[in-house]
């Protein structure tokens, strides 16, 4: 049996992550992880999420656990197997070594419109929960392993024109483009975290991707976001050069050294 494809792909919070998931979960060929590594994540700091205990409860503990469960066997012997990780969640002490044997994605955002969504679940958080900063030491590690930019997806480029950002991103994780990636039937699913309550209410309402809205600006945030949003700019700069553009005959420009500038 061919081992499966295995995609890791790493976003921040307040993305379209959870309707990524539902755009790959809706493949016949494919299962799908909910940030596997949030238990250990809050277990590790002691952050206070919404749900912090329920979720807790619902995975391991252990990093180490987790990524047994991630290398080992596909769910159901499926072909692709697609993990939704939250960057932030990799903080120091978990190891990354287990990444190298995975195709890497990266789902990125403008920090202005991550930061004006989340401040409407969270109200104190800092740069690093927004997972930019390990968003980049990821894609720089994945970038050095393979001599060139790993992929990088727009999320409001696969709002814009779901199909054909799909399909370049299908194409470069090596899984052919299904029609069955643009709609998905309502509700919630057995594959969802526990958080989900908390979480996915608009998912959970959706058919498929909702065409893209005008997204909050540097000017819209408060002073304390702004900080945030302007020291995270350069970070999101630095990944969106290397993103996949909509029409997949068209690559990203290559990579040869990925140590910023």
């Amino acid at each position: 049996m061919n081992a499966p494809i295995r995609i890791a792909m790493w976003s921040g919070p307040r993305n379209i992550s959870t309707a990524m998931m539902r755009a790959f979960g809706n493949r016949k060929d494919c299962a799908v992880s909910d940030e596997p590594f949030y238990g250990a994540y809050l277990h590790a700091t002691g952050l206070d999420h919404p749900m912090r205990e329920e979720v807790i409860a619902s995975q391991p503990k252990d990093w180490r656990a987790v990524v047994t469960h991630l290398t080992g066997p596909a769910p159901a012997g499926r072909a692709v197997w697609y993990q939704k990780h939250m960057t932030h969640h990799m903080i120091e002490g978990f190891g990354r070594d287990w990444t190298d044997g995975f195709v890497n994605a990266f789902l990125i955002r403008a920090p202005e419109a991550v930061l004006a969504s989340y401040a409407r679940k969270r109200q104190d958080f800092t740069l690093a929960e927004i997972g930019l900063p390990a968003q980049v030491a990821l894609f720089e590690r994945a970038a050095q392993r393979l001599g060139h930019a790993p992929p990088v997806i727009e999320g409001a480029d696969v709002l814009a024109d779901p199909r054909s950002a799909l399909t370049a991103l299908c194409e470069a994780c090596g899984a052919p483009f299904d029609e069955a990636m643009l709609s998905w039937p309502p509700g919630p699913r057995a594959s969802d975290g526990v958080w989900a309550p908390a979480w996915y209410e608009a998912v959970e309402e959706s058919t498929g991707f909702e065409p893209p809205r005008p997204e909050a600006r540097l000017a819209d945030l408060p002073d304390g976001l702004k900080r945030i949003a302007e020291a995270g700019r350069p970070l999101y700069e630095r990944l969106a050069r290397y993103r996949l553009k909509a029409k997949a005959a068209e690559t990203a420009p290559s990579m040869r050294s990925p140590a910023p500038s």
